[in-house]
C-alpha cells in the first residue's frame, strides 16, 4: 500500500489557502451567496408557478426576489435612519446638561471616597456641543470629508456594495445549475454518502439562518417596544441594534445591553432607574433562550459556547464581517461532518482493534 496523500486532500487544502489569501475580496460575494441560499427557495416557488398559461422563468423570478429584497431594505433604511439621526440630534443636545447633571452627582462622591475630583469643563464641552450640534445631522458634509480623507475605501466599499446584488442575481438564476455541476463533480462511489451529509448540512443550515433572520427581527420589535414602554428616550436605535446584534452570540446582545445602560444613566442619573432597563433585557433573554431559539431554529447547530466564541474570532479574523455572518453556519456545517467522521471512525477496525 503506498502511503500517498490523496489528491482530494491536497486540492482541499490549496482552496483553503486560496482562501485564505483572497479573504479581503471574497465579503461582496460571501454575503451574496448567505443571501442566495436564503432566497434560493422563494426563487424556487415562484419559478414554479403557473397561472393558466403564464408561468415565469427562473431568470424572472430572481429579478423579482432581488426587487423585494430591495424594497424590504430601503423600507427599513427609510423608517430607521431619520428615526436614528433624530434620536443622535437630541442626544447631541441633551448630552451637555446630562454630563453636568453627572459632575453634579458624582464630584461629591467622589471627593468624599477618595479626595479627589473630576477636572473637565462641562461648561466649555456644553457651549462647544451647543454650538456645533447641527453638524450631528449634517450627512453630505461627512461624506464629503470621507471621500477627501479616504477615497479609496469609500470607493471600495461602494463598489462592494453594487457586487453584492450583481453577484447575488446571477447566483440565484443559476443556483440549481450549479449545484447540479458541484454533485457532477463527487465521485461516483462517494455520491450516496457525500448527498446524505450535503442533505443534512442543508436541513442545519436552512433552519439556522432562516430562524436565526425570524429571532433577530422579533428581538428586534421586543427591544424597541419593551424600552419604548420604560421610557428610554433612545429606545428605537438601541432596541433595533439588539436585536439585529443577536447573530452574534453572547456579544451582540452585550452590546445592546451595554448602551442601553449608558443611554439610562445618562437620562435617569440614578442606578435604581435602571431595574426597568435590566427587566427587559432580562424578559428578552429568557423569552429568546427559552421560546424564540427552540421555537424557530431549535438545537441543530450542538456548538459548545466556547467553540461558539473561537469560530466567531477566527470568522472576524480571516474574513472581517462577512467571517463573522459565515462563522456559525461554516462551524455548523463541520460539525455535521465531525459527527459522520466519527460515527466512521468508531465502526473502524483501528478503533475497535479488530484485524477483519
Amino acid at each position: 500500500m503506498q502511503n500517498r496523500i490523496p489528491a482530494c486532500w491536497i486540492a482541499a487544502l490549496l482552496v483553503c489557502v486560496l482562501v485564505y489569501l483572497l479573504g479581503p475580496i471574497l465579503t461582496p460575494f460571501l454575503i451574496a451567496a448567505i443571501l442566495a441560499y436564503i432566497a434560493n427557495p422563494l426563487v424556487n416557488r415562484i419559478d414554479a408557478f403557473q397561472f393558466k398559461q403564464f408561468s415565469p422563468s427562473r431568470t424572472l423570478a430572481t429579478f423579482i426576489v432581488i426587487i423585494l429584497m430591495l424594497a424590504v431594505l430601503m423600507l427599513i433604511l427609510v423608517i430607521v435612519v431619520p428615526l436614528m439621526q433624530q434620536e443622535i440630534l437630541m442626544l447631541s443636545k441633551k448630552l451637555p446638561t446630562y454630563l453636568g447633571a453627572i459632575k453634579s452627582n458624582v464630584d461629591p462622591w467622589l471627593q468624599t471616597h477618595f479626595d479627589m475630583a473630576l477636572n473637565v469643563d462641562f461648561s466649555q464641552l456644553q457651549q462647544m456641543l451647543t454650538e456645533h450640534w447641527q453638524t450631528a445631522g449634517n450627512v453630505a458634509k461627512h461624506i464629503a470629508l470621507s471621500i477627501s480623507s479616504q477615497g479609496m475605501t469609500l470607493i471600495g466599499w461602494l463598489a462592494n456594495m453594487i457586487l453584492i446584488p450583481v453577484v447575488l442575481f446571477y447566483l440565484l438564476a443559476d443556483w440549481n445549475i450549479i449545484i447540479d455541476k458541484i454533485r457532477h463533480l463527487v465521485p461516483r462511489n462517494l455520491i450516496g454518502k457525500t448527498s446524505e451529509i450535503a442533505a443534512e448540512i442543508d436541513s442545519v443550515l436552512a433552519e439556522f439562518l432562516r430562524g436565526q433572520l425570524t429571532v433577530m427581527l422579533l428581538m428586534s420589535v421586543f427591544y424597541s417596544t419593551g424600552l419604548w414602554m420604560i421610557g428610554l428616550e433612545f429606545a428605537l436605535p438601541i432596541g433595533v441594534l439588539s436585536g439585529l446584534l443577536g447573530f452574534v452570540p453572547y456579544i451582540g446582545v452585550g452590546i445592546g445591553f451595554g448602551l442601553a445602560i449608558l443611554s439610562g444613566l445618562l437620562q435617569f442619573g440614578t442606578l435604581h432607574d435602571l431595574m426597568p432597563v435590566l427587566i427587559v433585557f432580562g424578559v428578552g433573554q429568557l423569552v429568546e433562550s427559552v421560546a424564540l431559539t427552540p421555537w424557530l431554529i431549535g438545537d441543530r447547530i450542538g456548538l459548545h459556547p466556547l467553540v461558539v466564541i473561537f469560530a466567531l474570532m477566527a470568522g472576524g479574523q480571516l474574513f472581517g464581517f462577512a467571517g463573522v455572518l459565515l462563522a456559525l453556519p461554516v462551524s455548523a456545517a463541520i460539525a455535521v461532518g465531525f459527527r459522520h467522521a466519527k460515527t466512521q471512525y468508531l465502526q473502524s477496525h483501528f478503533y475497535t482493534g479488530s484485524s477483519h
